[in-house]
């Protein structure tokens, strides 16, 4: 039979040897802290109120960070709150994965569990890389790409969100001091994007460890900029305190001379407080050595012989050790261990640990004392122990700890042989939990075990997959042993993916070296393929001498994935850098290898670049139909990269030749399916795309929340330089100069110089232009188009160069006259007219931007008639731009009065007014306004000359926009605000703006009655 932990209360009963004072160290009255903990209490009573909080608590090793935490539990507990704590979890010098939010959702898991279940449910498999209880263990099979650590983090913060909805939960973390990578990510993730909930999260670390370069350190600089993290730093106890603490652990008043004595040897730490309380009770303080470290190992080496021995062993073995596997190394009878743990428990040394199945020190200070303390020959002789016992009995430890801590302990044991082999194990685990950068640590340690093992051990060794596709070269991986360079392929990958880019990139020139003494170009392809997407990210160049490269390497070899995946990029880079048949090319033979070689996701990739491509060279319907047939296809295998790629590409082409309704369909299909997988970038790129459909369609407060969200979902930051760019757009259109350069500063910023693509160089420009024309400083705006063109445009560019070419044509139009401008004018226009010369109109839209281009340019040579803006007019009637109609409309009516028919002009100025006050485009408003005043026109009241108008649908007649009657319709169907945004991709801040609206325009009180007037007036279809 095997006997439990010992708890404190059974140990102290049952040993007669301890004093009251010894099982009572820790002082019964909470002493000091009082401000501190009514800040978490405040916390709490706002997180109930639905406002989450987050905390940072600090101090120095001792200082009493976990009795605030315990006192403030207390308090949490009698509220109805729910508490998780999770701890770090040191191994050696390592940390586990994860490892405080594995414990505290097991927490919330065995709390809450039919919450829990409800709020996990159809994400068990990607959640259980946190929490294997859950089962549905991640296959490991399943793709790992950039944004798979942060589809994890994303459905972990969802899953906290949905358990707090409805109770307030308190999640703590403690110990980041010791905390893995990956922990200290997913924190940082938490607290920047935690928006909603009755959630509490607080992370405490130990102050004193955090060194200059401690990895804690860049992550407490980055929360330290984030408003919303809160921090509270625990100082030393006064005198006063520390008299308060001692008469509450000695239970009688000290004497002032003891109190002064304590205090100074302390200098106010809780804990040495404690400590030195219990050694002047037992009379041996006065022969004490200043050291304090010295006087944690007095209370150590005061135990039984056999007590000592087994807190050696559990100071080595880790911040816990289970009572099982303690069991299997301490080498003692079953009795002789228990008596062992009652002295140690008795005299406060140990601990039993929460949930009851191992031991861990009181204090992590003792452990250190302890630990530091052994001999060298001691510590790996200890560790070598511990794995003997693990590698004998797998079941001794929690399953989802056992192939880390097994790894660490053989390589604390300093035997390589058996070392290498565990930490491969453990590195293979590590990524299946989307632990990156402990794999990418683990994998290190291995290359740097490799020399070591002797190699009959490493033929031995066999690889369990391979990196991405990373080539096999046609070899078994049963019979194939590993070699060092599939060590360096996955260490590449997995410094990607967990953003190590450096690390990653020394690794990668380290393998290409070693290739040079090789025949192995599918290899030395695959890594240059690598070194191309990391020097991109990093901003150190575009990309393509490493691409091109790689497509030397593979040219003449028989169709490979490795060859796929070269020419899948050759033409991703192209398509960006340098649309044209070369690309198209590149991409159709990257489909054929794929197929080839059945590398599904490479294939589906390439089909979305080729459907882009064919649509930019004027194959519209075919590549339209192409990235449709992915789109469906990716969505049913459930592949998430392509899903969130496709929902980006498809309606881009769309937009890119004027569908914009078609693209905010699957735009809005697009968020749903971004926010299910998880992909943050993805769905940035989403919002910007939708951000620019918006705008074409003339809904700007929309565009511009939607761009806004551009900026802040993603990780990465040509996304946000997307949405820099839209809002650049918008305040431009609606004349705030200032905002507009700033926003375009902002774009440049993100966007960077090292990688110039014509999808963003192109649009800047076209800002550019319109700030330096804005401020009347025309030279500046034909300095910008003259660098636009200067090395000419390439083909498929029209849907950026159009509005470019427009907005240099225009400029040049209203600037005639002005005597700054005519030196180098000819040249201008002469420029603007060979560039329009290269481009295609495979759209409406894009014909109607030909013909407004050529009317400007006549305007701009004062030839300009309305026969030429007619036929802008003409053009612009197939198509839903709203703000480019209204801006045709008033110059059609400019050339109208010009030619005397004041009539027709004033048909066109009054809507083209009215869109202007819509969408507060001022100067263009302006513009109208004072047109229509030099030519005595009213831009109000009927219009005789007008047709009959439609008789206005009800809605209108109230007053109501197109979004406000979206809005009313889903009030009247009985949703709350929040709900109202979820459905309509508006913020609930904009929900309740429009809610507001809609009252005051109706006359109404209230949503009931607003309701109920939009039934009684039949304002929407009743559906079945």
């Amino acid at each position: 039979m095997t006997t439990g932990p010992i708890s404190g209360a059974a140990a102290s009963d049952g040993c007669a040897m301890l004093s009251d004072v010894e099982t009572r160290s820790v002082s019964p009255v909470f002493v000091g802290r009082a401000g501190e903990l009514t800040v978490l209490a405040d916390a709490l009573s706002r997180a109930t109120a639905g406002e989450p909080q987050a905390f940072l608590v600090a101090g120095e090793a001792g200082v009493g960070k976990t009795r605030l935490i315990e006192e403030f539990r207390d308090e949490a507990c009698g509220k109805d709150a729910v508490v998780a704590l999770g701890g770090c979890v040191e191994i050696g010098a390592d940390g586990l994965p994860f490892a405080p939010f594995s414990t505290a959702l097991r927490s919330l898991r065995r709390s809450l569990p039919d919450e829990f279940a409800a709020a996990a449910a159809g994400r068990e498999e990607e959640l259980a890389r946190l929490l294997p209880d859950l089962g549905g263990a991640a296959r490991r099979q399943d793709r790992h790409d950039e944004e798979a650590m942060a589809r994890l983090f994303e459905l972990t913060l969802r899953l906290l969100e949905r358990l707090a909805a409805d109770r307030t939960v308190v999640l703590v973390l403690e110990d980041l001091h010791w905390a893995d990578a990956s922990t200290r990510h997913l924190l940082a993730y938490l607290f920047r994007t935690l928006r909603r909930g009755r959630l509490v999260v607080i992370a405490t670390y130990r102050a004193d460890d955090i060194h200059r370069r401690h990895p804690l350190r860049p992550l407490l600089a980055e929360l330290d900029r984030l408003r919303t993290v809160q921090r509270i730093e625990l100082p030393r106890f006064s005198r006063d305190e520390v008299a308060r603490q001692m008469a509450g652990i000695l239970a009688t008043e000290p004497a002032p001379s003891l109190v002064d004595d304590i205090f100074e040897r302390s200098d106010g730490n809780a804990f040495f407080v404690e400590e030195l309380s219990v050694a002047s009770y037992e009379g041996c303080c006065t022969g004490l050595t200043d050291s304090l470290r010295d006087l944690l190992l007095v209370r150590v080496e005061g135990l039984p012989e056999h007590a000592q021995r087994v807190a050696r062993i559990v100071a080595e073995g880790g911040s816990t050790v289970e009572y099982p596997l303690l069991a299997a190394v301490v080498g003692l009878g079953e009795d002789e261990l228990i008596e062992a743990l009652r002295a140690a428990v008795g005299a406060n040394i140990l601990l039993a640990t929460p949930d009851g199945d191992g031991y861990r020190f009181r204090h992590s200070l003792v452990r250190e004392a302890v630990s530091d303390d052994l001999l060298p020959g001691e510590r790996s002789r200890l560790n070598r122990r511990y794995a003997e016992a693990l590698e004998a009995g797998p079941g001794l430890v929690p399953a989802d700890q056992r192939a880390t801590r097994l790894a660490s302990y053989w390589y604390h044991a300093h035997a390589a042989a058996k070392a290498l082999p565990a930490v491969l194990h453990a590195s293979v685990e590590a990524r299946r939990r989307h632990a990156y950068s402990e794999q990418l640590r683990l994998l290190e340690r291995a290359m740097e075990l490799w020399d070591d093992v002797p190699e009959d051990v490493r033929d031995g060794l066999r690889p369990v997959d391979y990196a991405e596709v990373y080539p096999p070269c046609g070899c078994d991986p049963a019979t194939t042993p590993l070699r060092y360079l599939d060590l360096m392929a996955e260490a590449a990958v997995a410094g990607r993916l967990c953003a190590e880019r450096d690390r990653a990139l020394k690794i990668i020139k380290r393998a290409l070296r070693l290739l040079e003494d090789e025949k192995d170009p599918l290899r030395s392809a695959w890594f240059w393929v690598q070194r191309s997407r990391l020097v991109q990210t990093q901003g150190r160049g575009d990309g393509w001498a490493e691409l091109a490269t790689a497509q030397d390497l593979v040219r003449g070899l028989p169709p490979s994935e490795v060859h796929a995946e070269v020419l899948a990029g050759v033409a991703g880079w192209c398509m960006l850098h340098e649309p044209g048949p070369d690309a198209l090319a590149a991409a159709e033979r990257a489909v054929e290898y794929a197929r080839m070689v059945g590398a599904r996701e490479i294939e589906m990739n390439a089909r979305i670049t080729l459907g882009g491509l064919m649509v930019d060279a004027g194959d519209v319907e075919a590549g339209l139909a192409e990235m449709y047939e992915v789109r469906d296809r990716v969505r049913e295998l459930g592949v998430a990269p392509v899903v969130g790629r496709s929902h980006v590409n498809l309606p881009s082409a769309l937009e890119g030749v004027g569908r914009s309704a078609e693209a905010v369909r699957i735009l809005e299909e697009g968020l749903a399916l971004c926010r299910k997988y998880g992909l943050l970038d993805s769905e940035a790129w989403v919002w910007g795309n939708l951000s620019e459909s918006l705008y074409a369609l003339g809904r700007w407060d929309e565009a511009a929340e939607a761009a806004g969200h551009a900026e802040r979902v993603g990780h990465s930051a040509k996304p946000r330089g997307g949405g820099a760019a839209r809002l650049a757009y918008l305040a431009l259109a609606r004349g705030d100069m200032d905002e507009a350069a700033r926003r375009l500063a902002d774009a440049h910023d993100h966007y960077g110089s090292h990688d110039p693509m014509p999808q963003q160089s192109l649009p800047l420009a076209r800002i550019a232009i319109g700030v330096a024309a804005g401020g009347g400083r025309v030279l500046d705006a034909r300095g910008e188009v003259e660098r636009a063109l200067g090395t000419g445009l390439p083909p498929g560019v029209q849907r950026y160069a159009w509005p470019l070419l427009l907005a240099a044509a225009t400029t040049e139009a209203d600037a005639r006259g002005l005597p700054t401008a005519d030196p180098g004018r000819a040249e201008a226009l002469a420029r603007i007219r060979r560039a329009a010369k290269t481009l295609a109109t495979p759209a409406p839209v894009w014909t109607a931007y030909e013909q407004w281009l050529r009317a400007e340019l006549l305007r701009a040579d004062r030839r300009d008639t309305p026969e030429d803006w007619a036929a802008v007019m003409d053009a612009f009637a197939a198509v839903d731009r709203p703000y480019d109609v209204a801006r045709v409309r008033h110059r059609t009516a400019e050339s109208l009065l010009a030619a005397g028919e004041r009539d027709r002009a004033a048909e066109l100025l009054r809507p083209a007014h009215a869109t202007a006050e819509r969408l507060g485009a001022r100067p263009l408003a302006e513009a109208v306004t004072q047109l229509a005043q030099r030519a005595r026109l009213r831009l109000t009241g009927p219009d005789p000359a007008a047709a009959p108008a439609a008789v206005p649908a009800p809605a209108e007649e109230l007053g109501l926009t197109p979004r406000e009657q979206d809005v009313l319709r889903l009030v009247a169907a009985g949703r709350t605000n929040r709900q109202i945004a979820e459905e309509l991709y508006i913020s609930p801040k904009t929900a309740s703006v429009h809610v507001s609206n809609i009252l005051a325009k109706l006359g109404v009180t209230g949503r009931g009655e607003a309701a109920a007037l939009a039934h009684r007036l039949r304002l929407f279809p009743v559906t079945a």
